[in-house]
């Protein structure tokens, strides 16, 4: 094997190695939140020492930060009539959460932005550079920010109830009910007063 191929098979490991680690602290912080989880608890859900895990990350802290990189992965709102866009809003998030909620960012962050400040700032932003500008591109800007504030509110508030604290009412309905349900909140608050 030649010394280029040798870097290129360490770099395909290092990539699995780190992508593995992120998929365990992900899962971890999603069920058990920042405090309680553990490197060591990571690394022996990745199946790696924790040296490994110091070695990518640093540090729980900079591990955690890292599983906090967040791309809401919006549609593209723009051609949507602005009677649609509440549904199209709420049938993407539930598409997000329902694909694998166990590996989602957004729902470790949820969870750890009650307690950490970090989680909380990360959430901050998060909406503000990503919501509220896809948003104000399908609506136009009057009233963006509180707009987005408010849906953000709504789908937050979705994804607690569902996906962290499984209220039985919520849980037992399909994505379909709950789109025909919260649509029309949401579209309340997008319509101009």
């Amino acid at each position: 094997m030649t010394q280029d191929a040798e870097i290129t098979s360490g770099d395909k490991r290092s990539d699995r190695t780190k992508a593995a680690i992120l998929r365990a602290a992900r899962e971890r912080f999603a069920a058990q939140g920042y405090e309680r989880t553990t490197i060591r608890a990571v690394a022996s859900d990745a199946g790696i020492d924790p040296s490994m895990v110091m070695r990518y990350f640093g540090s729980k802290a900079q591990l955690f930060d890292a599983t906090l990189a967040i791309d809401l992965r919006l549609p593209d709102l723009t051609g949507v009539p602005a009677d649609e866009v509440a549904q199209a809003v709420v049938r993407h998030f539930l598409e997000r959460w329902e694909g694998d909620p166990a590996d989602d960012a957004l729902l470790v962050l949820l969870r750890s932005a009650v307690t950490n400040e970090q989680a909380a700032a990360r959430m901050h932003e998060i909406f503000a550079a990503q919501v509220a500008p896809a948003l104000a591109a399908a609506l136009g800007p009057e009233g963006a920010v509180r707009r987005a504030g408010l849906v953000s509110a709504q789908l937050l508030g979705l994804g607690l109830t569902r996906y962290l604290l499984r209220l039985p009412a919520v849980t037992a309905l399909t994505p379909d009910e709950i789109e025909d349900g919260l649509a029309p909140a949401i579209q309340a608050v997008l319509d101009p007063s």
